[in-house]
This record gives structure tokens, sequence and C-alpha cells, in this order.
């Protein structure tokens, strides 16, 4: 495989808006087939180190798909999105500041104690398996638009997750690996369970 190519290539099937927020690193001797880094709201633009040495053993379609999930999941977790939970994360790290500052221990606990249970869930929303099977969703979506049928590209995703499992010399699926796999089955019509929506 040719990477003045595959990489050209892997870089089109991008948005417009994700090919501006990505950059595509190789790394040989990392063991993940694909690794995202968990993005940094100060930086431009994320990496997205694959190991082409075991990327040549995918399909093209597998190819795609992991290349699009990685991508998906960085939009996904941007942790400066603004919701419910940032909003009491920043108003418990106020009240500390405050709380501290007229030295009132009550009030330092609970600020603190608000702040840690907010970021606490920012961490679970953007790691936790609800973020992973958001961006398997959002892969898909825009493999649509670049020519799969929606279950084609479930399936091709949960034969890469699978492939990669093996490539990368591990024995079982992670938890969150099968749980998105489970939803996969589901949106390819592999099973009978219903896909989360």
């Amino acid at each position: 495989m040719a990477l003045n190519e595959e990489i050209p290539r892997l870089r089109d099937l991008l948005p417009a808006s994700g090919r501006m927020k990505t950059r595509i690193v190789t790394n040989p001797r990392q063991m993940e087939v694909i690794k995202a880094e968990f993005p940094k709201p100060w930086k431009k633009s994320h990496p997205i180190s694959i190991n082409f040495d075991l990327w040549q053993d995918l399909s093209i379609a597998q190819r795609d798909l992991l290349f699009l999930r990685a991508a998906a999941w960085i939009e996904t977790v941007q942790p400066l999105r603004v919701d419910v939970y940032q909003g009491v994360a920043a108003a418990g790290v106020l009240g500390f500041l405050v709380e501290l500052s007229q030295f009132d221990a009550i009030g330092v606990l609970t600020a603190g104690g608000l702040t840690a249970f907010a970021g606490a869930q920012i961490w679970r929303n953007s790691r936790g398996n609800q973020a992973e099977v958001a961006a398997d969703e959002a892969a898909i979506k825009v493999a649509q638009r670049r020519g799969y049928a929606e279950a084609t590209a479930a399936q091709e995703l949960l034969a890469a997750i699978e492939t990669a499992v093996r490539l990368e010399g591990r024995s079982n699926l992670s938890f969150a690996e099968l749980t998105r796999t489970q939803n996969l089955r589901a949106i390819a019509n592999l099973s009978a369970s219903p896909a989360s929506k």
C-alpha cells in the first residue's frame, strides 16, 4: 500500500470541516491499528495515528469505516461543548474560589464536590459507551454520504472492529467494543435488538 495514495484518499472521505481539524500521523510502533487522541480544545487539529503495517491487512471498506469512526469520535467528544454539566462545573469552580476566599470550609467542600460531580459526568459523557456508540453512528452517516448503504456501513465497521482486535493480538473485545458491536449488529439487521438512537 502506497502511503502517498492512502493518506489523501482517507482525507477525501472526511467532510470539509473534518479535513481542517484532522491530522493523519503514521506510527508503526503503536499496538493499535488506529488511535485518536482525546481532543485538546486549544489545538486546531487533532491527530489520528495509524499503524499502516496493520492497516494494510484491512479491506478498503473496513479502513474507510474505521477512519471515519475515529474522526467522528473526535467530533463527538468535544470537551468544550456547552451543556448542563459544563455549566455546573463552571459554577462549581467559581463557587469554590469564592468560598475559598472567604475561608468557608463547608462552602469549599460543597463547591468542590459539585465541581467533581460535574467533571465526572463530563468525563463519562465523552469517554463512556454512549459517546462510543454515537461516534459509530456518526461515522455511518458520513459513510452514507460517501456511497455506503447504512446496513453495509454498519457491517463493515463491525468487521473492522473484529479484525482490528485480531491484528492487535488481543483475544477478546473490550466492554465498550462489545456494546458497539451489539449496536452495529442491530443497525445492520444482524440481530433482533433495536439500534440505539
